[in-house]
């Protein structure tokens, strides 16, 4: 089977967007750490803080891939939205969505390189599976909510 050429502007596009987003997710994951009160704050809090750093080392390997492919990584973040809604059920919630939409980036790379880059193909598919693992945990600590 023969290799396809690699669109890169298309590729950076894509990892600029993931740029953008994981950056977003350091934002929101610091911004909900602090929000969170309770009996289980503790453990919450670590839980968010870890989200956050992991978050700024995706944007890190995003952007060394867009520079590796001669590309120009963004100075941009992703629009957060803020709901003002902080119970530990809605800060999970909407770390929930946050790592769907992450989830989908991922794919959508994946789908883009496709068959043009084996280093690429990979990395999406790496970052596919720690979002996905990302969403179980998530939907886990959301079961005790009902």
């Amino acid at each position: 089977m023969e290799m396809e050429s690699l669109n890169s502007k298309s590729a950076c596009n894509i990892l600029n967007e993931i740029m953008e987003y994981e950056l977003a997710g350091v934002v929101r994951y610091t911004h909900s750490s602090f929000m969170v009160s309770g009996p289980y704050r503790i453990p919450i809090v670590t839980f968010l803080k870890e989200q956050a750093t992991e978050s700024l080392l995706h944007a890190q390997q995003a952007g060394e891939l867009i520079a590796g492919l001669d590309g120009h990584p963004s100075q941009k973040i992703a629009k957060i939205e803020e709901t003002n809604r902080h119970s530990i059920k809605d800060i999970l919630e909407e770390g929930l969505q946050h790592e769907l939409h992450a989830l989908s980036l991922y794919k959508k790379l994946l789908a883009s390189v496709n068959n043009a880059s084996v280093y690429l193909e990979e990395y999406a598919r790496g970052m596919i599976s720690e979002e996905e693992q990302h969403s179980l945990e998530l939907k886990a600590m959301l079961k005790d909510f009902g």
